[in-house]
């Protein structure tokens, strides 16, 4: 087990939402005539770091898990939950996810009714062997089926993974335009060359044609009564390597035990990708979530930053150990 010196989050207690009683009544509204009379509504989930509510919903008519936001409070939530019900539509059939029922607006709130997953739960944390192979079997299909862009959700704007920006964090720290005082004390500055020279390398490295869900975490997969694994929440998607999904999620994975690397050579997306693309894609988002975990607390996530640092631990420290770096 490598030593995380950034306490980990309790993924399942993370988000600040509002409760069902919370919801207006033009919202209760809406949302009983899509489940038919009377709605009992579930707590709402703990997982994510967004501020709307979601929560497993049940009427008459059935069950759903329902997402509603205040569009005049939460502009941003807003335009990415209407984001997420155009690629949920788009996404092709093979693809395990949770499948938008309906969206509405009313009142400035922005709802929307997905398919409810059968005892649908985070998986357990530290992640377990049948949790971990099942939401890699699973994303195996999902990359599968989204090897190549379909012109459908091509047309809703997706862009190559590299260009919102690329990752400089440790070039900038090692030109001097990141000041070493931001990163944690733990964090070895003498490493920063190697760093900052296969931080270089991502571009070319994470380059491809699939549609990636560019945001595979451990709490945005469900685990079903039956053991079988389903990813939500496909709000950031963009086009590159298949394989650049896994970093993360795998990441995680090595902060609990697991060895990350085998796992990452056996799974069908890495086949033949070189030992550099992996740890160029590490070196990239170890840096990226140092930098963005020592900004300023964000108000409407407390936890966003803890999150994000544990993020580039977990990335460093696993790079760190394909390549014999010690700390």
């Amino acid at each position: 087990m490598p030593n995380i010196v950034t306490p980990r989050l309790q993924y399942n207690s993370t988000a600040v939402r509002p409760r069902w009683g919370d919801l207006p009544h033009a919202v209760w509204q809406l949302i009983s005539r899509h489940l038919g009379g009377v709605v009992d509504a579930e707590p709402s989930a703990g997982s994510g770091f967004t501020s709307g509510f979601a929560a497993v919903a049940h009427g008459s008519s059935g069950t759903q898990f329902i997402k509603a936001v205040n569009g005049g409070e939460n502009a941003v939530i807003a335009d990415c939950y209407r984001r997420e019900a155009l690629i949920n539509q788009a996404l092709p059939p093979e693809v395990p996810a949770p499948r938008l029922q309906w969206i509405e607006e009313q009142d400035e709130w922005v709802v929307l009714g997905f398919d409810a997953v059968d005892g649908g739960h985070m998986p357990a944390e530290p992640w377990q062997s049948n949790d971990l192979n099942a939401t890699l079997d699973i994303y195996a299909t999902a990359a599968e089926a989204l090897a190549v862009a379909s012109p459908q959700i091509l047309e809703l704007g997706l862009k190559p993974i590299d260009a919102e920006g690329d990752f400089t964090d440790w070039r900038d720290l090692q030109a001097g335009r990141t000041r070493p005082e931001l990163l944690p004390a733990w964090m070895p500055l003498g490493l920063t060359p190697q760093l900052a020279e296969l931080e270089g390398q991502w571009r070319m490295a994470t380059a491809g044609t699939a549609v990636l869900h560019h945001d595979l975490r451990q709490d945005n997969v469900l685990i079903d009564t039956r053991g079988g694994a389903w990813i939500c929440d496909w709000n950031w998607p963009c086009v590159g390597a298949s394989w650049f999904d896994l970093v993360l999620l795998l990441a995680t994975a090595f902060a609990d035990g697991h060895d990350a690397t085998t796992l990452f050579a056996a799974h069908p997306t890495a086949l033949g990708v070189a030992d550099e693309q992996l740890d160029a894609a590490l070196a990239a988002l170890s840096g990226f979530f140092l930098v963005s975990g020592a900004q300023p607390p964000a108000d409407w996530s407390p936890h966003l930053r803890q999150h994000q640092t544990w993020c580039g631990e977990v990335t460093l420290r696993w790079l760190s150990d394909r390549r014999s770096w010690s700390f």
